[in-house]
């Protein structure tokens, strides 16, 4: 085993959570050092977005049809990323305020940060090529560097380019060495979105996997150490087009073209701090080059009507007190929930399965059931879980009940004795395929399991929200016991990722002001 996937499943095994102990952390908040949730670039030109919350938007059960691509204008680009990353509402609880994002994040820290590169399209840019940073705190673009390229030239019109990065320290703050899981957990909510939100303009999302981390590095700029304090580090990079391009898309032009010295020096997010040594090492194991997994075709599921699509993104929130009693769903509602994930979010072979507590779903009983993604792995996970296990078919396609009982206990103990996990209509833990995905695929193959999790909950998220039910996802699970309940001696599968649906409560006590305010 090279040095890369030891480090990996070294790293997993040592922030795993247990009733004798949690993964190591600081062990209380040190407000003095909480890190800055928003980036920005001193120094670098910027200019306001217009806001779009009176633009018109699908309905949100439309979504995965066919619809006409809006062009690419200052307008289209302000929607897609206030729909995506920008803030959907500010919450003030006395002196207390804090920003609420359309996309999830773990703890509401947000170690995400946004960079689009654009062809010459708007004014700002000169008739240039040109990258920007988001800034969401003001849902504004901030200038970092301006060249001329041939790139565009083998790709559709219309088409851009989004890369997103990873700030750990933001989540190692709270979480300490289990921070790298968050992190790459919100780039896979943070992808999704972005996705979500560009199929309400009819746009196209390819993630780009022949293209390494060093060079999104490069073409982000990240790799110019002098002007960061915390390091932000590489993850993904995808093409936003009006129609399907090549994953397989190269940036070798791009990245030919791109100046050597960029504008804007990175605002210092803490003045100090807490160096966790193992969140470098995995990020410097996982920094490897990605191999590319077989595609996918997607199939198309139409669910029920629901309403305007750019209502969704903006009410999603995470519950932290779910209502028993309100918290019964009926079957119907049950799988256009599964209807919603089942495929895959990325046109990639899925790996992660979905290993569901059932509390109150009308026309189920309570138990412990499994949501195969991936026939191909059916028969080896009948093989490492119990043999006792029932494997019943279900109603919905591909889903198994394993044993009949009062699963509630169980899975509130497994998640960190949190209520919200036994108090909703159900629970679930995202079991990943891992040791042979790892093995076959390298390091980097660890963060893109997160980032497929994470895709997952933002879905569910987003979907719960339509029908009118809250979400949570649950970061803080004991691992080991997860894959006790389940019978699984071996690290073949791991479990990754929880999150419970129901209805939550919603504390009158705390304000909702507009997100931005202009004029």
């Amino acid at each position: 085993m090279n040095k890369n996937l030891q480090t990996v499943f070294n790293y997993h095994q040592t922030t795993k959570h247990s009733q004798q102990r949690y993964a190591r952390s600081l062990g209380y908040m040190d407000w003095q050092t909480q890190p800055n949730p928003f980036r920005n670039y001193n120094g670098a030109e910027s200019f306001l977005l217009p806001l779009a919350l009176d633009n018109t938007t699908p309905p949100y059960h439309l979504l995965d049809s066919d619809l006409p691509p809006a062009p690419l204008l200052k307008e289209s680009l302000s929607q897609l990323l206030q729909f995506s990353m920008g803030i959907a509402a500010w919450k003030v609880s006395g002196e207390s305020s804090w920003a609420v994002r359309c996309n999830a994040s773990s703890g509401n820290l947000h170690p995400t940060e946004t960079y689009l590169i654009l062809p010459p399209t708007m004014d700002e840019q000169k008739n240039k090529t040109t990258l920007f940073h988001y800034r969401a705190k003001d849902h504004a673009l901030e200038t970092l560097a301006a060249f001329d390229t041939s790139f565009w030239e083998a790709l559709p019109k219309g088409s851009f380019l989004i890369g997103l990065s990873g700030i750990s320290w933001r989540e190692a703050w709270k979480y300490g060495e289990r921070a790298f899981r968050y992190v790459n957990l919100d780039a896979g909510h943070a992808y999704q979105s972005i996705n979500v939100s560009a199929k309400m303009l009819g746009w196209k999302t390819t993630p780009l996997t022949s293209v390494s981390d060093a060079d999104i590095e490069t073409l982000l700029g990240l790799s110019q150490e002098k002007r960061f304090f915390e390091r932000e580090h590489a993850d993904m990079l995808f093409v936003i087009s009006p129609e399907d391009v090549s994953t397989s898309t190269g940036i070798e032009s791009l990245l030919q073209d791109v100046p050597l010295s960029f504008n804007g020096i990175a605002n210092k997010l803490s003045p100090t701090m807490e160096n966790w040594e193992i969140i470098t090492e995995i990020e410097n194991a996982t920094s490897t080059m990605q191999i590319a997994q077989k595609n996918v075709q997607k199939s198309q599921v139409i669910p029920e009507p629901t309403q305007e699509s750019k209502k969704v993104v903006m009410q999603r929130r995470s519950i932290h007190v779910m209502d028993k009693v309100r918290s019964v769903i009926n079957k119907d509602e049950f799988h256009r929930l599964l209807a919603g994930v089942v495929n895959s979010l990325d046109g990639k072979e899925n790996a992660a399965h979905l290993a569901i507590f059932i509390h109150r779903v009308t026309g189920y009983e309570s138990g412990i059931y499994i949501l195969i993604r991936n026939e191909r792995d059916k028969e080896a996970l009948k093989e490492e879980m119990f043999t006792a296990f029932t494997w019943k078919e279900c109603e919905f396609d591909g889903l198994y009940l394993l044993d009949t009982r009062d699963a509630m206990l169980t899975s509130q103990t497994i998640s960190c004795s949190q209520e919200i996990a036994s108090d909703g209509a159900f629970s679930l833990g995202m079991l990943c395929r891992f040791s042979e995905e790892l093995n076959t695929y390298g390091a980097h193959r660890y963060k893109e399991l997160y980032w497929e999790c994470g895709a997952i909950g933002q879905q569910l998220y987003l979907d719960a929200t339509s029908m009118g039910l809250s979400g949570t996802g649950i970061g803080c699970f004991l691992d080991d016991m997860m894959h006790s309940v389940l019978g699984l001696e071996s690290d073949k599968f791991q479990v990754l990722y929880h999150f419970t649906v129901g209805r939550g409560y919603v504390d009158s006590r705390i304000q909702t002001r507009v997100a931005y305010k202009r004029g």
